[in-house]
């Protein structure tokens, strides 16, 4: 039997609707807010700085598209954050899932959609997408101990803590969502 959690993600997927937003693979009318969320030092407080704009704008594609894992998430037509779903290599979920495959879950969203419950409604959607096309695959979320935002919104996500390290420069919290 073979281990489907270990394969490439069916990409890109189809859009993904909820009540409110709708998740879908980057357009090149999501630049200007790629940008803006990347280098927003609002956004950058707990994921160690802002980028430097300038330097961001030239790696960036003018479509930023072609990257596995990586939703863009929408409100009424306007992008506000994304969703990722990349592979998660750490050592320290690896007991968990010893066959490995294991993806760690990410968000970012822009300071004005923050505190409307949009990371939860997103994240939830990106793990129910997820389940479907890789049953059985557990997901991993990190996040700075101090962002007391992000540990609710994995705490509605029925993520667990499994540890808590020092990286970055900061304390960070591990969280674990497995399948069932």
């Amino acid at each position: 039997m073979i281990d489907s959690s270990t394969e490439p993600l069916p990409w890109p997927p189809a859009p993904i609707r909820t009540a409110r937003l709708l998740l879908r693979e980057p357009e090149a009318r999501d630049r200007a807010a790629i940008v803006e969320l990347f280098t927003s030092p609002e956004v950058g407080t707990y994921i160690g700085g802002a980028r430097p704009r300038e330097e961001f704008e030239q790696q960036l594609p003018e479509v930023p598209r072609g990257r596995p894992g990586l939703l863009v998430v929408e409100l009424d037509g306007a992008m506000i954050g994304v969703v990722t779903l990349d592979p998660h290599d750490s050592d320290r979920v690896a007991h968990l899932h010893p066959g490995g495959g294991a993806r760690e879950l990410g968000y970012l969203f822009l300071p004005h959609a923050w505190g409307h419950g949009y990371a939860t409604e997103a994240c939830a959607a990106a793990l129910e997408w997820l389940a479907a096309a890789r049953p059985g695959t557990p997901v991993a979320l990190t996040t700075r101990t101090a962002n007391a935002a992000s540990l609710r919104v994995a705490e509605r996500l029925g993520f667990t803590e499994v540890a808590r390290f020092e990286q970055y420069g900061a304390r960070q919290w591990l969280g674990v969502r497995l399948p069932g």
